[in-house]
């Protein structure tokens, strides 16, 4: 199955689609209401987010596209909106970049990658979606993998190229997107999700020389739990090991069935395999599937390498189905902050906040060691809007049975919890008691570091972020307090809570609050 061309049977015509989408975006802002916006975490400026897409460094800048519905703060037609940097901290909100026009993108600009090509200049694929009847979703609609070059060294504008990929004409396929582009051993590669006819999720694999004409080589993967029907934002890069020794990570969002109520909305997992990768043989898989995060809002992450070898990652801060309380001031949704990811000594995956995150430390308000007594509280800071907190708790020496952090904590008693429990050696993102939202909880089971619990913890107004033991496993979860000051709280249960170590900072914000 091969490619010859870019197919441009229609003209691109999206120019009036960005234009009216941003007049859309400026009125959204001007009503939006932020009492959980965030300070320093990526979103639009109203309406609906979703998947981060075209990660990038471009001309001395870090480009970030994302999906955004510009007209409601609901998943609906999806265009390209758009934020750079020149330090990966502070952000400039650049125009809507791409929009549905009047061809295979009719009806959504979905999620794609990014990659400069031979000649310098900055190549987005991405896929484009039409309903079959727009009246009637079940109806099905039709995907194809579609191309876009940058005319300016800002990335701002792009000019459309066409279609470069379409399904087997012999298969029915309703699920057939998010191209991942990379180039190795001078040859382009390119793999994406696929909900086959028979309802299974598989990643292919296509190969070029030119960028455009595109043959298909094989299907690298296919899901073997028979309720997933579509793996959706694939992802593969080489890691080095501590020997020097390549492994590939192979990234992937499972989309679920609910086998109780197929028309429930569908179940989500984000998470990766470790193994081999080669063009000729595929990728071979040495570990079973993990979580990339075990909080409750993550979903749909895309990395992208840096200048430097880093290999960066974002997701998506995926609303709870139950119940998303910033639709009614206007916007939905945010990223994750920026996460490095890399091996430990063990060959584990770990994923930390990028090291630029520190530039974002305004006031230092606790630094060196404390002990929080049994059955009691320390409250660190009265009014926590947007903060970073490092902890090293020494289990050795304290007593406790359950001891943490009390986060958003508000006058009227309602907060989120997280502790660790040194019995059952498990840390949880406890929202039972929040001020709005899910009250749901997350846990994780920690293997303890030299009986040291290490925590890293970003606040922000209506998220929290939580790192431990170097990446060794995160939380992300949205949190939206009540009305009046946030106080962050240390408490602890059934004895003490010796930390050798603690520092908490606030917060600069991103410059994309205004």
């Amino acid at each position: 199955m091969k490619t010859d061309s870019v197919d441009r049977t229609y003209p691109d015509d999206s120019e009036k689609a960005i234009n009216k989408a941003e007049q859309h975006l400026r009125r959204g802002r001007a009503s939006r209401r932020d009492r959980w916006y965030p300070l320093f975490h990526i979103a639009s400026q109203s309406g609906w987010i979703n998947d981060p897409n075209g990660l990038s460094y471009y001309h001395g800048r870090w480009h970030v596209y994302y999906q955004l519905n510009p007209y409601e703060p609901v998943w609906g037609p999806m265009y390209w909106g758009h934020v750079s940097s020149s330090d990966m901290v502070t952000w400039r909100r650049e125009r809507v970049a791409l929009a549905p026009g009047e061809g295979d993108d009719k009806d959504g600009v979905f999620s794609g990658s990014a990659v400069v090509d031979d000649n310098g200049n900055l190549c987005v694929y991405y896929t484009g979606q039409r309903w079959l009847d727009p009246n009637n979703s079940r109806a099905g609609q039709t995907q194809v993998q579609m191309m876009a070059r940058a005319l300016d060294s800002n990335a701002v504008h792009f000019e459309k190229l066409g279609r470069i990929i379409a399904p087997p004409q012999n298969q029915r396929m309703d699920d057939f997107r998010d191209p991942k582009v990379w180039k190795q051993d001078g040859i382009w590669y390119m793999i994406h999700g696929v909900g086959t006819a028979q309802q299974k999720g598989q990643i292919w694999l296509y190969s070029s020389r030119d960028m455009i004409s595109w043959t298909f080589l094989k299907v690298i993967f296919e899901d073997k739990n028979p309720d997933v029907f579509m793996v959706e934002c694939p992802d593969l890069f080489p890691l080095k090991n501590a020997k020097g020794d390549t492994v590939w990570v192979l990234c992937l969002s499972e989309m679920r069935r609910d086998p109780q109520d197929p028309d429930a909305e569908t179940n989500v997992v984000a998470g990766y395999m470790v193994g081999d990768f080669s063009p000729e043989t595929g990728f071979q898989s040495k570990t079973s599937l993990r979580k990339w995060d075990h909080g409750h809002n993550f979903y749909a992450p895309q990395s992208f390498m840096a200048p430097d070898g880093r290999r960066i990652m974002y997701g998506w801060m995926k609303p709870d189905p139950s119940s998303m309380p910033t639709i009614e001031d206007g916007w939905n949704g945010q990223l994750t902050v920026p996460r490095e990811v890399r091996l430990d000594s063990k060959g584990n995956v770990c994923t930390l906040p990028v090291s630029e995150m520190a530039e974002l430390r305004e006031n230092e308000l606790q630094a060196g060691s404390l002990l929080v007594q049994p059955e009691s509280e320390i409250t660190i800071c009265e009014d926590l809007q947007a903060g970073e907190i490092i902890m090293e708790i020494d289990l050795e020496t304290s007593s406790f049975h359950q001891a943490g952090l009390k986060i958003h904590a508000t006058a009227d008693g309602s907060y989120v919890l997280l502790t660790y429990n040194k019995e059952t050696h498990q840390l949880v993102l406890d929202r039972s008691k929040g001020g709005n939202g899910d009250r749901s909880s997350r846990v994780v089971e920690l293997d303890a570091e030299g009986n040291q619990l290490r925590l890293r913890v970003y606040v922000d107004r209506g998220s929290i972020e939580v790192f431990a033991n170097q990446g060794q496993a995160v939380l992300s979860s949205y949190s939206f307090p009540n009305e009046g000051p946030r106080r962050l709280i240390m408490t602890s249960s059934g004895g003490n809570m010796v930390i050798s170590q603690c520092q908490v900072f606030t917060l600069s914000d991103n410059g994309l609050n205004g």
